[in-house]
Parts: C-alpha cells; sequence; structure tokens
C-alpha cells in the first residue's frame, strides 16, 4: 500500500473515532524520515489513550509494524512512527503549544475534520 492511501486510511478512522482536528500533511518532499504526517487531537486523556490504539491497530490490519511509539496518555501527546507515515496524537492544549500545523506550512496539506 502506498503511504498516501494508509495516511488518507488512518485519517478516516480517527475522523470516525470522533478525533478533532484531523490532518493529513505531505511532508515527502521537505523530509528524508517519512512522507506524511498524520495529526488529530483527542478530547481528554483518556480518548487519547483509545486513539493510539486504534492508530496501531490499523497499521496491523494494513500490515505495517511501527517502527516507534513514543508518548503517554498523560503527557498530551502521543507519537506513532508508521515509517513513511507518523501519526501524532495531541490533547488540546499541547497541539496548540506545538503548532506542528505552522512548522510545515510549506506543505501540502488536506484537512479532514476540523
Amino acid at each position: 500500500m502506498e503511504s498516501k492511501d494508509l495516511a488518507k486510511k488512518i485519517a478516516e478512522m480517527l475522523d470516525s473515532k470522533k478525533a478533532k482536528e484531523v490532518v493529513v500533511i505531505d511532508i515527502a518532499e521537505k523530509s528524508s524520515f517519512a512522507d506524511y504526517f498524520v495529526n488529530a487531537t483527542a478530547g481528554s486523556e483518556r480518548q487519547l489513550g483509545a486513539l493510539a490504539n486504534d492508530v496501531e491497530d490499523k497499521f496491523a490490519e494494513e500490515g505495517v509494524i511501527p517502527k516507534n511509539s513514543d508518548g503517554r496518555p498523560q503527557t498530551g501527546w502521543i507519537l506513532i512512527d508508521g515509517g513513511d507515515v507518523i501519526v501524532n496524537l495531541f490533547t488540546q492544549d499541547v497541539r496548540e503549544k506545538y503548532t506542528l500545523e505552522r512548522l510545515w506550512s510549506d506543505c501540502e496539506m488536506t484537512i479532514v475534520r476540523s
């Protein structure tokens, strides 16, 4: 499966699980470490943990073994590295603090849910 299709599937799954501000960022031309970021906001720490489990399940369903997973719900940010697709899950305050979309603002972004 192409990384673009995988990023889209993960974003759609996050949207279906009521994640907020789901965005796919095409970083392929600006990055040597991945092709896409999928960023999403959880409404609570509990939802953050559940979304992380859902992302890991979706990767497994698509035959992708994540290289790494970092963070915990209590930190407000969980990163799941699926190789060409990296998923960043945040609580609202942590997402506003780090503003990854602004850092990658020169890349193409697809908003799945705002």
